[in-house]
């Protein structure tokens, strides 16, 4: 008899986060290619379903449901979950159809993935009805998932401190990791060109809010002393005169502040491995996406001195707290660059999506 693990992949039909998207795609086939015998991964999906380039393959079959993403996240979150079936099901993020069931006898299982608390850390730079759904959301997470996936265990701990306990007794730590294949393309300066961006620059990530950094950030460039460029990845889209505005409070020209946004794989790694040093200046614990990329491409790195920097870098990056970076920053461009540049290589080999998937089976496998 073979067990299916199912896993839901809207954000690979409707994705509303590129980093959500990579990872889902990742894991997926990462758990289809380290599947143990017996069992195989299939797919649920909203309408219109999966496109034949979404990067997944061997998936043994797909649920397509009626609703599209829109739709079925509305319903899902009232708990209406038509076409799902029973089995083991495993979503890369919090979206999942959380309903009452029997684990034991049913054998259902219901696991989600939270990668961010920012409804809890940081709720007045979102929306609030974005704030209000991810609290909601999180009820049903407690009352219905059988577990809960965090990054780190510094998002455990303090997801410790928002939550229920009949919550935290649920979370398991199962870490990220680059989106697979990810490395420098070979046309890595071409893509440089096309973005309009010089060949050399320290580079920054995140947009104005405060919780990302970018001020800190951006006076820590100007205490370190560096006078090239700054290039700022992820940045929302609109807030781009606003990332200039507070590159100019802190003594940086518009002509050296380029602000672009979400990059693909090969784009991003082309601006990542033309970077000086990568400062990853966000005080949230957030799994740090762009930081593990940087420590994948050998980026010298330089973090707010966080708990998930700490745990996630290890001694792979130079911490400092948001009126010390400008020192932290000289280091990395100097003394410290190519010590980091090693310590960036081996920490980069704790993190794959096979290891995460190994991982993943485990978990269905104890529950």
């Amino acid at each position: 008899m073979t067990v299916t693990l199912r896993v839901v992949l809207d954000q690979l039909v409707t994705p509303t986060s590129r980093d959500l998207a990579e990872a889902s795609a990742s894991l997926t086939q990462a758990l289809v290619d380290t599947a143990p015998r017996g069992c195989d991964v299939a797919a649920i999906v909203p309408s219109p379903g999966l496109r034949d380039d979404v990067g997944v393959t061997g998936l043994s079959s797909e649920t397509r449901l009626s609703m599209r993403r829109r739709e079925l996240a509305a319903s899902w979150q009232l708990g209406v979950a038509p076409g799902i079936g029973r089995g083991l099901i495993h979503s890369p993020t919090p979206l999942a159809p959380l309903v009452r069931h029997d684990r034991v006898n049913e054998t259902h299982q219901i696991v989600v993935t939270l990668w961010d608390l920012r409804a809890w850390e940081t709720p007045d730079e979102l929306p609030r009805a974005e704030v209000l759904a991810a609290r909601a959301l999180l009820s049903r997470v407690g009352k219905h998932a059988d577990a809960v996936v965090v990054p780190s265990h510094a998002m455990a701990e303090r997801l410790a401190e928002v939550a229920k306990a009949k919550l935290v007794a649920k979370v398991r730590v199962i870490g990220g990791a680059p989106v697979r294949g990810f490395r420098v393309p070979s046309d890595a300066v071409g893509r440089l060109r096309a973005l309009d961006l010089p060949s050399s620059f320290l580079a920054v990530a995140g947009g104005a809010v405060a919780s990302d950094g970018l001020s800190a950030a951006f006076a820590g460039v100007t205490a370190a002393g560096w006078e090239g460029d700054v290039v700022v990845i992820d940045v929302p889209e609109g807030e781009e005169p606003a990332v200039a505005d507070l590159a100019s409070g802190a003594g940086i020209s518009e002509s050296r502040v380029h602000a672009r946004g979400s990059l693909d794989r090969w784009d991003r790694a082309a601006v990542l491995s033309h970077a000086a040093v990568f400062v990853a200046p966000s005080s949230r614990t957030d799994w740090p996406w762009r930081a593990v990329d940087a420590l994948a491409l050998g980026v010298p790195l330089v973090a707010a001195d966080t708990a998930v920097h700490r745990e996630v870098l290890a001694d792979a990056a130079v911490y400092a707290g948001a009126d010390d970076l400008g020192e932290a920053i000289a280091r990395a461009l100097g003394e410290d660059a190519e010590r980091l540049r090693v310590l960036a290589g081996d920490r980069a080999k704790g993190f794959a999506w096979e290891a995460s998937a190994d991982r993943v089976w485990a978990l269905h496998a104890e529950l």
